[in-house]
């Protein structure tokens, strides 16, 4: 698939359709690892690091844990 860049304010972007997007399982949420092997772009999810996924992992049993508790706090 050949692609060619637009004009985005002062840069450039490449757009990414949305078949290819799915899948990746790419969003506009999702980090991307932009890397080059001197030829070319490689972009790819960014993998989490393994702090992140603990904290995730944690932020998850709290919320099991202590949901309603912290739906009061909110409100």
């Amino acid at each position: 698939m050949l692609k060619k860049l637009t004009k985005h304010g002062n840069s450039l972007a490449l757009v990414i359709d949305k078949p290819i997007l799915d899948l990746l399982k790419i969003d506009t949420e999702t980090p991307l690892d932009l890397s080059t092997d001197g030829h070319r772009l490689i972009v790819a999810p960014a993998e989490q690091s393994v702090r992140r996924q603990k904290f995730e992992a944690a932020q998850r049993t709290a919320h099991k844990r202590y949901g309603k508790a912290f739906k009061k706090l909110a409100e």
